[in-house]
Parts: C-alpha cells; structure tokens; sequence
C-alpha cells in the first residue's frame, strides 16, 4: 500500500473517532500512533519504522515544510479532503534523542466549526463577549492551556464580526490553522520577510476593522497587539496563562506599560474544557448513544472586563488582591451542582490545577 493511502486512512480514521490530535511517538523499535478524543489520549496502533519516517516525511511535503531537515523543530499547515470531508491540518515536528522526529498533527473540522452561541455552558459570557465585537478599538485576549478551545472561541467570534456585523477581518497566523473564506488570512513567514511586525504594517493599509493575531509569544508580538488596538482596530489574540489575572502580569513581563494596557485591554477571558453528562446515558455515555455524534465538551469561561478588569489593574500597580467573583474553579462548581459536570470531572479538575501548582508557582503556564 502505497503512503499516500497509508496516510489517508490514518487521518480518516482519526476523523471517525472524532479525534482532535494525532500524535506519532517514535520508540526504539517502532512508531506508536496516539489519538486525542475528548481530551483523552489512546493509544491507536503502532507503525513499522520505515513506515513512520515515510508518513512523517509525506505530511511534511504536504505542508510545505523541509523534509531534509530533521534536526529542527518545525510547523506547517495545510488543507485538504479525507473521506470527502473538508479539513484543516496544524502540523508540527519536534526531533528526539532517538534521532528521529515526533510529530503532532491538530485536526480542525470545517464541518464542526461552532456557532458562538453554543460555545459556553454558561450563554452569558458569550454574550458579553459577543457585545464587545462592536467595539470600534481596542484588545480581547483569549487564554488558557493548550487545547482549551482558545483558538476555537476567537474564530468563531471573527466569524460572527465578519458575517452578522459586515465588518471586514484581517488575521496574521504562524501558521494559519483554518481557512476561512470569510475573512483574509495572511501568513507569517520569517524568511521571506513577511514577519509580525512587518505583517501589521501591510493589514494596517488593508483597512481592517478587526485585527486577529494567532498567539503573543513574546514581547515584540505583544507590542505589535497593543499598538495595533491604539490606532483603532478591535484586536483578538490568544496567550497561554494559568487564568484571566495572569494574562496582565505576562504582559508587564513582556514591557507593555500599566498606561498603555488601561487604554487598550477590553476583556481577558480563561477557559477550560469540560465533559458534559450526556442526557440518555448520564456521566457514562455509551459509544452506542445516538448522541455519539454530539461534542460531548464544552467550554466554561473566566472572564474580566469592567470593574473586575480594573480591579485586576489596580493589583497589577500594588493594591490589593483581586478574585474574581466567577473564577473557573466556581464556574466548574456551579456545572456540577446543576448536574452538567459529574463530581469525577471536578475532582479530576482539582487535582490537574493543583499537580500545575507543584509543578510551578508561577500564574502562567
């Protein structure tokens, strides 16, 4: 069987099962195949060698990555149809001590994109974050660790300004995830000269209404977010912090002034992922149910704006310490108590917040 082949059912199947990422673990004697489903990862089934370098040299070739190079981490993306449905690939590579590359694909569903309106188990925090896509400048930030649904919840609100609103979207990605055919999507690429900050100046000439920016990694993207929101854009982005608060404190580390984040910053939201019980099987839902087919998770959102907001900024400058009255942990607790989150989920929860904490003492991830 060809690679080609090869590759197409092993994505297929990963569809099938509603996976989210593909995970390709290279050992000493062969390569295992891991899918994510629901946030749980399984193993699939192991590879021969010489048909794990092949598979991860194909993708690699597909997303125009270089295939020669093995000794750098790299990342790609690229679009294309398995089992006729249409799909969006994140790829990334990452070499080993093995002397060989493990490779993660995340796979976004095109026919899975949410509406924004069933993104929360709790409508509200959607709602005030749907008010703020009619503003006219200013930043959102959406955080949380990887695979909370950051990216998820930014798209679908780009979305919502871009189709109910008429407002024209402009995204800078490295690399664009999920193509939409909605807004314009422009890629980041160091070595042909398209970089962030150069990337910016171009969509600036654009005249967008909304700027998204992909993810602030660091203290030169965060600069270019903030100005961007200072010359009247509304702008969305994505950072990895342990909770809403600590995006404030990562941007200080990153030299954003307390001035020019009181001008900007709209609303920080943190949110996490969380199984919901499944109304004909309960907490334990059968792969039989005839809702098998229904995401099953959810997102629960911290989130500040207004006076939280500016009690948040007021701690930033040495005053007194801030808790938000609806933090995730209270947020989880509120889902158990009406019977949307089992007590294992919750426990399990804890647990995970608390294994960071030893992990860490730091507020971001």
């Amino acid at each position: 069987m060809s690679i080609e082949k090869i590759a197409d059912s092993l994505l297929s199947q990963a569809l099938y099962y509603q996976a989210t990422d593909i995970h390709v673990l290279p050992r000493s004697k062969d390569y295992l195949v891991q899918f994510r489903i629901h946030g749980i990862l399984t193993s699939y089934k192991k590879i021969p060698i010489q048909m794990g370098e092949r598979f991860i040299s194909h993708l690699k070739f597909l997303a125009s990555m270089d295939i020669g190079e093995k000794r750098k981490p790299q990342s790609g993306s690229l679009q294309a149809y398995f089992s006729g449905i249409l799909t969006s690939l994140r790829i990334s590579t990452l070499p080993t001590a093995k002397a060989k590359e493990s490779i993660v694909i995340r796979i976004l569903h095109h026919k899975k994109t949410l509406s924004h309106q069933k993104l929360s188990l709790f409508p509200k925090s959607i709602q005030i974050l749907q008010n703020f896509m009619t503003q006219a400048h200013g930043l959102i930030l959406f955080t949380g660790p990887t695979g909370s649904g950051k990216s998820t919840s930014m798209f679908s609100l780009a979305d919502y300004c871009s189709k109910q609103l008429n407002r024209r979207v402009i995204s800078l990605e490295d690399p664009v995830e999920q193509q939409n055919d909605h807004f314009v999507q422009v890629q980041v690429n160091e070595k042909a000269g398209m970089s962030f900050h150069n990337g910016l100046k171009a969509v600036l000439r654009h005249d967008p209404d909304v700027i998204l920016i992909g993810e602030i990694r660091d203290a030169e993207t965060a600069f270019i977010a903030i100005r961007a929101a200072m010359t009247g854009h509304l702008v969305l982005s994505t950072m990895h912090t342990r909770d809403a608060k600590g995006a404030l404190y990562r941007l200080i580390e990153f030299g954003v002034k307390h001035h020019d984040l009181e001008q900007t910053l709209l609303a920080v939201t943190s949110q996490r992922l969380v199984k919901l019980r499944c109304p004909f099987c309960g907490f334990a839902c059968s792969k039989y149910c005839i809702r098998s087919q229904v995401s099953k998770r959810t997102g629960v959102y911290e989130l500040l704006h207004s006076r939280s907001l500016q009690a948040a900024m007021k701690e930033l400058k040495g005053g007194e310490l801030f808790s938000p009255p609806l933090s995730l942990p209270k947020l989880i607790a509120k889902g158990v108590a009406l019977g949307y989150i089992s007590d294992e989920e919750y426990e399990k929860w804890i647990i995970d917040e608390k294994n960071i904490d030893k992990r860490s003492r730091t507020i971001f991830y």
